[in-house]
């Protein structure tokens, strides 16, 4: 597989051999599909917690006697069909969200997406990405020159450089990350990648 090579005024200069199981694989909806979701539930946390019938307050005297009044029977004021009472099945914060994917499925599906943004000319890759000091500005500038200034970009580096995620921070529609912090949910919700020539090298040895 042969990705362009793009030179600083956003031109291809040069082609770059890549491996075609990372960037030549057929698109897989279902998969990418199940590894979004699953990415994604495997960050929920268990924060939400709600009263059970023994925790709400109340009082164990009975509401009214059990026949005669032409009403239905009530024994407790936390029945869950009352006002303030407790939920029958009560949400807790242990409770658990995740969803298993077999690291074979999770690599296969970060090709897919790969190489479904290779075909779409949605993926750049270039020699270096790097700014001489941490400054939003010339960031944006940099951008601008690949032509990629106008939508949202993601960027992955092969190393972390201090003065490009400085740089990126106070502009919202730009990412950087590193090869090992590149995630599914992120290559899918940006329309543009960025990739320096390094980094398509280190991805070849993690999710080949």
């Amino acid at each position: 597989m042969e990705l362009k090579l793009l030179n600083e005024q956003g031109q291809p200069s040069a082609t770059l051999e890549a491996s075609d199981a990372l960037f030549g694989r057929e698109y897989n909806e279902a998969l990418i599909h199940q590894v979004v979701v699953a990415y994604m539930a495997n960050a929920r946390s268990g924060n939400r917690a709600q009263k059970g019938r023994d925790e709400v307050s109340h009082t164990t005297h009975k509401p009214w006697r059990q026949k005669g009044t032409g009403r239905a029977r009530s024994g407790m004021s936390s029945s869950p069909i009352w006002r303030g009472g407790g939920r029958a099945f009560p949400n807790k914060p242990d409770e658990n969200f995740s969803h298993k994917v077999n690291r074979k499925m999770y690599r296969a599906g970060v090709a897919a997406i790969l190489s479904q943004l290779a075909r779409d000319g949605r993926l750049s890759v270039v020699e270096g990405f790097a700014v001489e000091a941490p400054k939003t500005k010339l960031l944006a500038q940099k951008l601008k020159g690949f032509g990629l200034g106008a939508g949202p970009v993601l960027v992955i580096t092969d190393s972390f450089d201090e003065n490009l995620y400085l740089s990126s921070r106070n502009l919202p529609n730009v990412l950087v990350l590193e090869v090992s912090e590149t995630d599914p949910v992120s290559l899918v919700r940006f329309p543009n990648v960025l990739v320096t020539k390094g980094a398509i090298a280190k991805m070849e040895e993690i999710w080949q």
